[in-house]
């Protein structure tokens, strides 16, 4: 089997998340009916992904990883004379619909998992606190808020959470699954009148911890509560009702990014690995 490496992006606004769902539009569902079609297979294509996007949340940085035969593989150019990958790739292109589009089709390298080859994932999330400011351009990945916040303040808190945590209070547990995290960074800045951008980096995400991590400093740009109110809930590890998962729309992955060529294999192995409670400092 040859692995191939597909890096795309996508307006989330009118897909139910990534992860395929019956009677529900995805972007896997997308993405594997246009592979099944293109590679002439008699079962859905498997794809792997960086990240499982919830309903609404874009992307411009999304890694995708499918296998497939060696002659399949060699069989995708047909009679032109464009390599395998470019072939795949100008054929997504064709079925794909327009709110999804493939970057680069590439041979991945030994040892490479979309998922968990992965040494981070980076988010932005945009806020407009002015709505004379919004720009109409960019309202489905902007979030309104009605009231003017604090960017300085906002960052200060964010740098509180940062480090290897047990992120409880800003997942959705799910069963056998761990809530342990390194956030790598967190800030915000305000880059225009009316207009705030957090970036968010971690090894990885638990589901809607981007969204809860937004929230919580929210409160905190409005000064309703003090800087200290988001590392209290850390440390709390429950979820608060102050804080609220914030719209999905303004949430973009940016981009994913993957350790040299010769650690990718050693890089899925330690990911893999479920980190426990003692290891939090």
């Amino acid at each position: 089997m040859i692995r191939l490496r597909i890096d795309l992006g996508y307006d989330g606004t009118d897909f139910s998340g990534w992860a395929s769902q019956p009677d529900r539009r995805t972007v896997q569902g997308e993405l594997t009916a246009a592979l099944t079609t293109i590679l002439r297979t008699e079962v859905l294509v498997q794809v792997t992904c960086a990240g499982r996007t919830d309903a609404g949340v874009h992307a411009r940085g999304q890694v995708v990883h499918v296998d497939v035969s060696d002659e399949v593989y060699a069989g995708l150019p047909g009679r032109s004379l464009r390599t395998p990958e470019g072939a795949l790739a100008a054929r997504l292109r064709g079925l794909l619909p327009a709110d999804v589009v493939v970057r680069a089709v590439s041979l991945a390298p030994e040892g490479f998992d979309a998922r968990f080859s992965a040494l981070s994932r980076r988010y932005r999330y945009v806020i407009c606190d002015n709505p004379a400011h919004l720009d109409p351009l960019r309202v489905r990945e902007t979030v309104v808020h009605p009231r003017g916040l604090d960017a300085e303040l906002m960052s200060a808190a964010a740098e509180s959470l940062t480090g290897l945590h047990d992120f409880a209070a800003f997942c959705r547990r799910r069963e056998g699954a761990t809530t342990i995290r390194t956030l790598l960074r967190y800030e915000w800045k305000r880059v225009g009148p009316g207009l705030l951008e957090a970036t968010v980096v971690a090894d990885a995400f638990c589901h809607s911890m981007v969204r809860a991590l937004v929230g919580v400093v929210v409160p905190v740009g409005e000064g309703r509560e003090p800087v200290s109110f988001a590392a209290d809930v850390l440390t709390a590890g429950v979820r608060d009702p102050r804080v609220k998962v914030m719209p999905a729309h303004g949430l973009v992955l940016e981009e994913v990014a993957y350790p040299a060529e010769g650690d990718l294999a050693a890089r899925a192995g330690e990911a893999r690995r479920t980190r426990r409670g003692d290891e939090v400092g």
